[in-house]
């Protein structure tokens, strides 16, 4: 009869231990957690109460007010619309241009494949400069549209050589010897065989692309003229300051002026929260593929 094997028993020093990193770690997470906590607790509370500098838990005397002159701002609407359109155009150009290149370079009968590398290399150190990228935008024609916010900056090179590592490490060449006796040729290969493989890595692109595109700020600043074709980021700003203009105005009673700088001020949080909603309600659906994805095109064997 078989005998079920022991616990190993676990000495003091190593559950002190324990209890002590355990303590380190949730303290780590309260200092990073806490400070977005606060501004989502902040965005519904009294700036009267924000503003004098409690320790908030939960929403003190509820106040949506934020939130409404949000939402009530004519462009906002616009500007999400703008920047829905700029992040899935953007990020389904990003992802075909990224894993096209990545599997390319992975290939190691790609003539040239290692003079190439060192040229996309290259563009992480040294760019142009913003002058002669306006002068580009220009010169091309694609100033002031919908273009000039999805096809610059179509491939980052880091994550394009995460993306090659992984299809070197998760694609071994014998999977591609065999596909060539079956007939299938390089096209095939990559859109019947790698793709289908490359769920994880394409996930995690993805977010990559969409968190970089939704968050776009300097190229719209930059790039666009029309107020109608203005990301969400810019027309947050927009609000912002013409919130602190109203609230700097000395126009009224010292009551009314305070009040006005306490609703601006409070406005900042209601203006994060809304820019951030999009992204971290998307997140968790990915986070798992996140943290799967990196791993596998990071490290080699």
């Amino acid at each position: 009869m078989m005998t079920q094997p022991r616990s190993m028993r676990v000495s003091t020093s190593d559950r002190i231990f324990d209890i002590i990193i355990i303590a380190v770690l949730v303290a780590i997470a309260v200092v990073i957690l806490y400070p977005l906590y606060f501004v989502l607790v902040a965005s519904f509370t009294a700036p009267r109460v924000v503003n004098s500098g409690r320790f908030l838990l939960y929403p003190v005397e509820f106040f949506p007010g934020g939130y409404l002159k949000t939402f009530k701002y004519p462009p906002i609407w616009r500007g999400y619309l703008n920047t829905i359109v700029y992040t899935g155009l953007g990020t389904a150009i990003s992802i075909a241009v990224t894993t096209t290149t990545a599997y390319t370079l992975s290939r190691v009968d790609m003539f040239g494949r290692r003079w190439l590398m060192l040229l996309f290399s290259f563009t992480m150190f040294f760019s142009g400069g913003m002058i002669p990228s306006y002068l580009l935008m220009r010169n091309l024609g694609i100033y002031d549209t919908l273009w000039v916010m999805v096809l610059p900056g179509a491939i980052s090179v880091y994550n394009m050589i995460v993306c090659r590592t992984f299809f070197e490490t998760t694609l071994p060449k014998e999977l591609l010897e065999a596909a060539n006796l079956d007939g299938c040729n390089d096209f095939g290969f990559f859109f019947r065989i790698a793709l289908p493989l490359s769920s994880t890595i394409l996930a995690v692109m993805a977010l990559f692309y969409a968190s970089a595109k939704w968050n776009s700020y300097f190229d719209g600043l930059i790039y666009l003229m029309d107020n109608d074709k203005m990301p969400l980021q810019i027309v947050l700003r927009n609000l912002m300051l013409v919130g602190k203009n109203a609230a700097t105005e000395m126009v009224g009673d010292a009551k009314s002026i305070a009040e006005r700088r306490n609703q601006a001020d409070q406005l900042k949080y209601c203006v994060i929260v809304v820019s951030a909603a999009p992204l971290l309600m998307v997140y968790p659906f990915l986070q798992k593929y996140f943290a799967k994805g990196v791993m596998i095109g990071a490290v080699k064997g």
